[in-house]
Parts: C-alpha cells; sequence; structure tokens
C-alpha cells in the first residue's frame, strides 16, 4: 500500500462479507481511514489498531464535516506521507461524491485510487430477490437521487414504466414529492414500488405497494433511512412483503 496516496474504498451495504478482497485488504493495511456513519462497525473493525479513524458521519441536511472539510482531510494525511483509506458506503462513484474528491486530490498533486463497493440497490436486489432487469420485465434501469437540489425540476420523463425499472436512492424523506412527481409525468398510480431499507444488514426489510401509497407505506411501517426505492414490474417478482392490502383498508376506511 502505498504512502502519501488516498484509496477511495466502497464499502458495500453494510455487510463485511459484501466487501471486495481488494477493499478488505486495503482497509487493514492503512494508516488514516476518513470513514461515512454508514460504514458498519464490523467493516471498521478490520481496521489496525493503530490506524488514525476519523469519521466524517453526517445526517440529513447536517453535515458534521461538510465535503470540502473531507478533501482537506484527505489531501492534509496525503501530504502527510500516510496511506490514506476514505471509506464510503456503498460504491464512491454512485451517489458518494467520489467524483469531487477524486478532483480535490488531483488538484492537490496527490495520487488517487479508487475501489469499487457493491451499492445498495445491487446488494438489495440480491438480498430479495428483485432483479433490476429482467428479459420478461425490463430492458433498462436508472439510478437517481431523491434527495437533492431541485428534485421538482428534475427531468424523469421516460425513466420508469413498461419494460424499464428506476432505482431511487435517499428519497424516504421526500417520498410523498417523488410519487406526485413520477404520477405527474404519466406514471400509472398502480406502478409497483418496493422500499428496501436498511439493505445488507441483519435488521434489513423489504416492503412492497403501489406508487399512490409510497409515501403512506413509509409512514405507516415506519421506513427510516438508509433505504431505497424500486419503482417498476421487476418489484412483483421479488421476496418483498406484500403491503397493499393495508393500502386498501385505509383507503376503504376514509371512503
Amino acid at each position: 500500500m502505498e504512502k502519501g496516496k488516498v484509496y477511495l474504498v466502497g464499502a458495500g451495504p453494510g455487510d463485511p462479507d459484501l466487501l471486495t478482497v481488494k477493499a478488505a485488504r486495503l482497509i487493514g493495511a492503512a494508516d488514516v481511514i476518513v470513514h461515512d456513519g454508514l460504514v458498519d462497525d464490523a467493516v471498521l473493525a478490520l481496521a489496525r489498531t493503530d490506524a488514525c479513524m476519523i469519521s466524517v458521519a453526517k445526517q440529513r441536511s447536517r453535515h458534521a464535516v461538510p465535503q470540502d472539510g473531507i478533501n482537506a482531510i484527505l489531501v492534509r494525511e496525503a501530504l502527510a506521507g500516510h496511506a490514506v483509506v476514505r471509506l464510503k458506503g456503498g460504491d464512491p462513484f454512485i451517489f458518494g461524491r467520489g467524483g469531487e474528491e477524486v478532483e480535490a486530490c488531483r488538484a492537490a498533486g496527490v495520487s488517487v485510487e479508487v475501489v469499487p463497493g457493491i451499492s445498495a440497490a445491487i446488494a438489495g436486489g440480491a438480498e430479495t430477490l428483485l432483479p433490476l432487469t429482467h428479459r420478461d420485465a425490463s430492458s433498462a434501469v436508472t439510478f437517481v437521487a431523491g434527495q437533492c437540489k431541485g428534485l421538482t425540476d428534475q427531468n424523469w420523463a421516460g425513466l420508469a414504466g413498461k419494460g424499464r425499472t428506476l432505482v431511487i436512492y435517499m428519497g424516504v424523506a421526500t417520498a410523498d414529492d417523488i410519487s406526485e412527481k413520477l404520477i405527474a409525468d404519466g406514471l400509472s398510480p398502480d406502478t409497483p414500488v418496493a422500499v428496501l431499507e436498511r439493505v445488507g444488514r441483519s435488521n434489513a426489510r423489504a416492503l412492497r405497494s403501489i406508487l399512490t401509497d409510497l409515501g403512506g407505506m413509509i409512514a405507516r411501517e415506519n421506513v427510516q433511512s438508509p433505504a431505497i426505492i424500486a419503482v417498476g414490474d421487476v418489484v412483483l417478482k421479488s421476496d418483498a412483503e406484500d403491503k397493499l392490502r393495508a393500502f386498501a383498508k385505509e383507503a376503504e376506511s376514509l371512503s
């Protein structure tokens, strides 16, 4: 492992068994580990006992360390001659801001390498037997962020519907807006949806209903982040627990 270098390492969804061999090796050899709050303790336990552990955990709309600060830490530690692992949940280049960290390292003349990880959509699909693509149901899959600037201005037209799968990261808090947006863009209110909560962990859950009930199901079941949302017919092929009856009963009681 090279000194004075930054490794952006994907930690996957939480289960240490889903780390790549290279990721596990780098974690165990690093001088400094700069890690997200979503990285499981079992993954952090692979680090050397004398490694410097720096947490840059964040919560929705509140960053303990802003991105510029994280970039500065990576550059500082590498320039000090340390082998630095930037440990990120999922994959560094799928909504992980890895691109920004690569740019910061390059600008400072710091050598940087990216080690991919299993993203939550890939792990969640496997865990719940939900095929993101399927010969009979979906020939395309798209990943989008449900919690970012300008959500209402984003054009998602054509990303979901017959023959397509849409996967939404960070969409729990904006689920009602997402549902309204997709329906307004022409998607049927009866389109199957699933919420995959705490993917890769022992307390994971997979729930499914229909698009018009997305926000309601999340509220009824008290779904918490981290969770992803899958939209499309492939949802019906999964092992996700069917919550459509609860929605039907709720609608009937209100009528």
